[in-house]
């Protein structure tokens, strides 16, 4: 029977939730799962922020709120809040007005809206000359456990003057993965010029999505700016980044213990929620085949897949597999 869409040829998956997917159909009791982007517990399962959770409850027993849509740039106590997180509450951007925040999906949808707006609306081009800034911290707090320290770089750019976006996504140290919460912060240096980008990128979310959710947004928001919520939220980050730093010290002891071939010093000297393992695709393939450890086929893994239960087995399996395979890039 013919089809307008019969031309139309089967895309290549999307790797890593081809992977995931594999995983979770996968009867072999030894797997082990290094691919999503996820937190998880010791135990291996997904783990609700206490504060997340306690937020939620009390959205829920609001009875004034509702399921109207948010304006076009998002829910702006969100956005303000978000900003100062990045930013730090005395920055002197947002003193002095030239800074603002603009809710989209996540990191990709701030990262989408950013370059958009820009590739439409600024006229050079940056090669070699007239570069502009571009941050993109989606895991603010999990490289080092203290959200201020991780964007050092963001402010001291600030503080340099220059000018900038900065992609924002909540799904990680918040544990909002599929609620989507995301913010860009603009920072100008003439504030004047703030209306006319508003406007703009006004126009490309409209485009895009029109409103952002507001859910996750709300939650946010309500944990940034309640004290005992935030001082929750810290050392639920402190929780994560520590067993994830164990993690990393862990993997490298028993492959050293091991004498597995090469240097393993870069799994400890890496931060935040992955490791580039440096494994090759054809010793991914191998993993995945011989020891059911799944991870992607650049050799990237999900530290939070590892728990004291496992890590020496895939240790093992690294250690084999390096032994055995051989490393074609």
């Amino acid at each position: 029977m013919s089809s307008f869409f019969s031309g139309i040829t089967e895309a290549q998956p999307i790797e890593v939730f081809y992977m995931n997917k594999l995983y979770l159909d996968e009867t072999d009791s030894r797997k082990v799962n290094l691919t999503i982007g996820a937190y998880r517990t010791e135990e291996g399962k997904p783990w609700v922020l206490p504060v997340v959770h306690e937020a939620e409850s009390r959205l829920a027993a609001d009875d004034t709120l509702n399921h109207e849509y948010l304006p076009v740039l998002g829910f702006e106590p969100f956005c303000n809040a978000a900003r100062d997180l990045v930013l730090g509450a005395d920055s002197p951007a947002i003193k002095e007005g030239r800074a603002f925040g603009v809710q989209c999906l996540s990191g990709t949808g701030s990262l989408r809206a950013g370059a958009e707006f820009l590739a439409r609306l600024l006229s050079f081009k940056t090669a070699y000359k007239n570069h502009f800034t571009f941050f993109d911290i989606a895991y603010q707090g999990f490289a080092s456990g203290d959200p201020d320290a991780d964007a050092w770089a963001i402010r001291y750019f600030v503080e340099q003057g220059l000018e900038m976006v900065i992609a924002q996504s909540f799904a990680k140290n918040f544990g909002l993965y599929n609620e989507r919460v995301g913010n860009l912060t603009v920072v100008v240096n003439d504030p004047k010029v703030i209306p006319a980008i508003k406007s703009q990128m006004s126009l490309v979310i409209r485009a895009n999505w029109s409103n952002p959710p507001a859910h996750g947004a709300k939650i946010v928001h309500m944990v940034l700016t309640t004290p005992d919520f935030r001082k929750q939220w810290f050392d639920a980050i402190q929780t994560m980044s520590s067993r994830i730093r164990e993690m990393r010290a862990a993997l490298r002891k028993h492959l050293e213990d091991l004498g597995t071939p090469g240097k393993w010093d870069h799994i400890t000297q890496q931060i935040g929620m992955f490791s580039y393992t440096g494994l090759t695709a054809n010793q991914v393939e191998h993993l995945v085949k011989e020891h059911k450890v799944f991870l992607l086929k650049d050799g990237r893994i999900n530290l939070c897949g590892l728990n004291t239960k496992n890590v020496e087995y895939v240790a093992k399996a690294f250690d084999e597999t390096v032994r055995n395979v051989q490393s074609h890039i």
